[in-house]
């Protein structure tokens, strides 16, 4: 696997996006502490695209998103609402930056882990909830604050928080606007595992998830999440096309090989 680093300058050049690829995972931070990483609407837009393409990358098997600081991510920027989500138009394409980035963290074909560091609000929690796990530090605050700004959370961020939480916790939720801790969090199904040093512990769980199959990640991923919104979302031929691209693939022959060998197998995705 390659190393690699990158940074992608958000609309005002500053440096927004941080990438990092090594060893097959990639780290994508949000680098905006003075905002508590709180994304604009460009950066909406550049966050769910910098997933899609690390999505197509080879050499990316699993993805730890986090934020520089103390912060996880605030949400959106509100002090930028004037100028991007000042009327009811405005407010539709605001939404629609805002889903498409959320859908697509969830649509990438590996595993994504949110490494919550801190401050993790309104926004900021779709974008860890559009994650497979969620892992945070014991001192990580949440919340959804929609009823203090009279907004209505979207379907799509709706459903995320009802599937992980259950419907009365998702209606307490949106409905107070109030604050839980990490301990909370698990306990109502939110956060996945609490750990001190949560980017290194998150980074250990995808270096973990870098060793399975990826044929078998990506077709089980789409799987599920076409089953947590219903079922309608599942395509019977394609889930066919996956289950027999899987049984004719290398891998396939390398597990069988490797469990015959008592070795690790070494899966190419292929």
């Amino acid at each position: 696997m390659q190393s690699d680093s990158t940074t992608l300058a958000s609309e005002s050049g500053t440096g927004a996006l941080l990438v990092q690829v090594e060893d097959g995972v990639a780290a994508v931070t949000i680098n905006r502490e003075a905002r508590r990483n709180a994304l604009t609407m460009a950066l909406w837009r550049l966050l769910g695209e910098t997933f899609g393409e690390l999505d197509k990358r080879q050499d990316v098997r699993a993805i730890v998103l986090t934020g520089r600081g103390k912060s996880f991510c605030a949400g959106a920027d509100v002090s930028e609402f004037a100028q991007t989500r000042a009327d009811a138009s405005q407010a539709v394409e605001y939404e629609r930056a805002y889903d498409n980035c959320c859908d697509l963290i969830s649509a990438v074909s590996k595993p994504t882990i949110a490494a919550i560091n801190g401050f993790c609000m309104g926004g900021g929690c779709n974008v860890a909830m559009s994650c497979d796990f969620r892992f945070a530090v014991p001192e990580a605050t949440f919340a959804i604050p929609a009823a203090r700004l009279s907004i209505v959370y979207g379907i799509r961020g709706t459903r995320r928080l009802m599937n992980l939480v259950g419907l009365t916790n998702a209606k307490r939720i949106l409905y107070s606007a109030e604050k839980f801790d990490a301990s909370r969090g698990m306990a109502i199904g939110f956060v996945d595992e609490i750990a001190t040093n949560v980017y290194s512990r998150a980074s250990e769980f995808a270096q973990q998830l870098e060793k399975c199959a990826p044929l078998t990640i990506s077709g089980t991923k789409m799987i599920l999440n076409g089953l947590a919104v219903g079922g309608e979302a599942l395509d019977n031929n394609e889930i066919e096309r996956i289950l027999a691209q899987a049984a004719q693939s290398y891998d396939y022959q390398e597990g069988r090989a490797a469990f015959a060998e008592k070795r690790e197998p070494r899966f190419r995705g292929e």
